[in-house]
């Protein structure tokens, strides 16, 4: 899982289920359990809700890392179709 989040590239973006699948993992909310307790060293703001929503704790700070990268946000949602890692 870790391997997976960190080969996501800049300027584009994941879905915990979409790191869950890639991954083997059994389901999405693992991943976010996962890096909010060991993923400070990863590109944890790549990943977002299935919605391209950042989690509510997190909105600021992490809409504002995905900004520096060149993916923006409308009213607090990425475009996943736009900025959507293949996992390729």
């Amino acid at each position: 899982m870790r391997a997976t989040v960190a080969a996501i590239p800049e300027g584009t973006v994941a879905t915990y289920g979409d790191v869950a699948s890639y991954a083997g993992a059994t389901t999405p909310r693992l991943i976010g359990r996962i890096l909010s307790e060991d993923g400070a060293d990863l590109p944890w703001h790549r990943v977002l809700r299935a919605n391209g929503t950042p989690a509510e704790h997190l909105v600021t700070k992490q809409l504002e890392l995905l900004r520096s990268e060149g993916v923006p946000s409308a009213n607090g949602r990425v475009d996943l179709r736009a900025y959507r890692w293949d996992g390729s």
